[in-house]
């Protein structure tokens, strides 16, 4: 879709937007590196490809800086199909980088660049609920949500999205690090939790968001907050949903891991694909039956296995050509 199309859109994904610099090569220190390769980054802006990569329309709403990096990150997610047309870019501050390096099973270490990063610049001039309330669902991070301007405006953009019966979602995508103090962030989370629909955390986020470390428990937990889909992702072991009082657990399909990178991003966005195609809002989601929901958390794993085959988090993010064999059929109710 293009900067200035109008029309109708699918989902809406707001937060930080990152360029990401991937390594020439794994096993190596950040200092060891002797090159690098810009990429599109940010979890809310790789849902964002992910979504345009399967077929639906998406934008991505959030700040980026009026330098080289944002003119960057706005012509690379236009050229995938994203709507960039809320994708703001401020002087008042740089664009955030993060240069990315692997060991030799793929696993990620981060070095951030974000000191007054333009992504902590979203505030209540963003908010605009007519354009929000176009998609038929949002969905959000909580990794730029430094500022109490940004949190205010979160807030109030899913709630007004709630109350539009949008499907609401939400991976919190925990980088501790980043918040001088975490227990603003859980606090944040209190917030906004309840007003989702759909919340995915990683097995590794469970302890902190729902103070448990089992994830059978941290269901139960996220679904006594209001949350109708709570999903845990298990790594290589698939993901664990919990619907009308039954937790299901899906396999995940053998991969060959070069960058775990995107996987969660690709899950959520192979993911909210379905919830929206099929449903469309969170009223219709209630309609929802296990053997629906089985299908769409499996294509889902089915995303995540492809994105941990390529490095970076975009560079796997498949199209919607490419999974026809895996593509998932509605199944016929009974």
């Amino acid at each position: 879709m293009s900067e200035g199309q109008e029309s109708p859109l699918d989902v809406v994904c707001f937060g930080e937007t990152l360029v990401d610099f991937l390594p020439s090569e794994q096993g190596k220190r950040v200092r060891e590196v002797g090159a690098w390769h810009p990429c599109p980054g940010g979890s809310p802006a790789n849902v964002a490809v992910g979504l345009a990569r399967l077929g639906l329309r998406s934008a991505m709403l959030g700040v980026v800086g009026a330098d080289e990096f944002g003119h960057f990150l706005r012509e690379r997610l236009a050229h995938e199909g994203v709507n960039v047309s809320h994708l703001r870019q401020t002087p008042d501050a740089r664009t955030g980088l993060v240069f990315i390096s692997l060991d030799a099973k793929g696993e990620r270490s981060f070095t951030f660049f974000r000191t007054r990063s333009a992504e902590f610049l979203l505030g209540d001039t963003d908010v605009d609920a007519d354009f929000l309330l176009k998609a038929r669902a949002v969905h959000c991070g909580s990794n730029s949500l430094q500022r109490d301007e940004a949190r205010s405006a979160t807030v109030r953009m899913l709630t007004l999205a709630r109350d539009a019966d949008r499907i609401v979602s939400c991976d919190p995508n925990l980088r501790l690090h980043a918040w001088e103090d975490p227990e603003q962030l859980k606090g944040l989370l209190a917030r906004m939790l309840p007003l989702c629909t759909v919340v995915k955390l990683s097995e590794e986020e469970i302890g902190f968001v729902t103070g448990t470390e089992s994830p059978e428990e941290a269901l139960t937990r996220l679904s006594s907050l209001g949350v109708r889909l709570p999903v845990v992702t298990l790594g290589e072991r698939g993901a664990l949903f919990l619907w009308r009082g039954e937790r299901v657990q899906v396999p995940a399909p053998r991969a060959r891991v070069v960058d775990t990178t995107g996987a969660g991003d690709g899950f959520v966005a192979a993911l909210l694909h379905g919830l929206v195609r099929w449903y469309g809002g969170a009223r219709a989601l209630e309609s929802a039956t296990r053997e629906e929901l089985v299908a769409l958390t499996t294509f889902a794993c089915e995303v995540a296995a492809r994105v941990v085959e390529k490095p970076g988090a975009v560079e796997g993010l498949p199209r919607a050509e490419e999974l026809t064999s895996v593509w998932p059929s509605r199944p016929v109710a009974r």
